[in-house]
């Protein structure tokens, strides 16, 4: 399976069951800049490592604002003028949610990319 995806869908299970934190495992410095991002947005409240000598697990604040999460699969590249089309495809408006993507300056939401001119690989979607 897709340690991603798994985050995602357990966040998003968590979140409908009006659970207060989360279990994610097994952890990965590309699910830490993600769960960062989310962080940044509102999201996510805060989040922890914990070493467990296996791998490592993240324990994360639920704040009850994901409506919809998901791993986009395959990752599709995008250039900035591509962003519009993966936000009509993955999120239900405008300026509703974002798009994760991982660039050559690190994981940014599209808004950010948009701003700084780099475009890079879909990682997933939230709102």
């Amino acid at each position: 399976m897709e340690p991603l995806s798994n985050m995602f869908s357990s966040l998003l299970n968590n979140e409908k069951r009006h659970k207060h934190d989360c279990i994610v495992y097994p952890a990965s410095s590309l699910m830490g800049q993600v769960l960062r991002v989310m962080q940044k947005y509102g999201y996510v409240g805060e989040f922890e490592f914990v070493d467990d000598g296996r791998g490592g697990k993240f324990k994360v604040q639920l704040l009850g604002r994901i409506n919809d999460c998901g791993s986009v699969r395959p990752r599709f590249s995008s250039t900035i003028l591509g962003l519009e089309k993966w936000g009509k495809r993955y999120l239900p408006s405008r300026d509703v949610g974002i798009l994760i993507l991982t660039t050559s300056k690190g994981v940014l939401a599209h808004k950010e990319a948009s701003e700084s001119s780099v475009g890079g690989h879909l990682l997933g979607y939230v709102y």
